[in-house]
């Protein structure tokens, strides 16, 4: 394989979008989320429907054993490791720009999600956390008694 010399305009674009990053995580705790140790901050979606709240989170090349995720008090934790296989000829790599190492994310969650119903599968790279809610959001009628 020929090395090709770097084009300097890329270079400094992947220092900037690596900068970007870094000072997006120095925000986070502003947004409800705490920064944490860890400069791989997964990918995110979260949506929710009026039966439950969905997190999908991707998570390339993480093993399942790698993945731990908890709820304490009213806060989800998923955190984990991405692990990096280092082979003994590491002078053939000519770039390594995919962040490795441990992340952790957090989620305030909501009280109309019952943290007694939550499944989790991990697919194809993508973890998928499935939240009910209370009632699924169904109307009740309640009743008034004569006072």
């Amino acid at each position: 394989m020929a090395i090709v010399n770097p084009d300097p305009m890329l270079e400094l674009k992947l220092m900037q979008e690596k900068m970007d990053r870094l000072f997006d995580l120095s925000r986070a705790g502003s947004f409800g989320e705490p920064l944490e140790a860890g400069v791989w901050q997964p990918a995110v979606d979260i949506y929710e429907d009026d039966r439950e709240v969905v997190v999908k989170m991707e998570l390339p090349e993480v093993e399942q054993k790698d993945i731990d995720l908890h709820i304490e008090g009213n806060t989800l934790i998923i955190q984990g490791e991405r692990k990096l296989e280092r082979e003994e000829k590491m002078q053939n790599y000519h770039r390594i720009e995919r962040c490795y190492g441990t992340f952790r994310r957090s989620f305030v969650l909501s009280a109309s999600v019952d943290q007694e119903k939550v499944r989790a599968t991990c697919n194809q790279g993508v973890l998928k956390v499935v939240l009910l809610k209370k009632n699924h959001g169904e109307a009740r009628q309640i009743d008034i008694e004569a006072g």
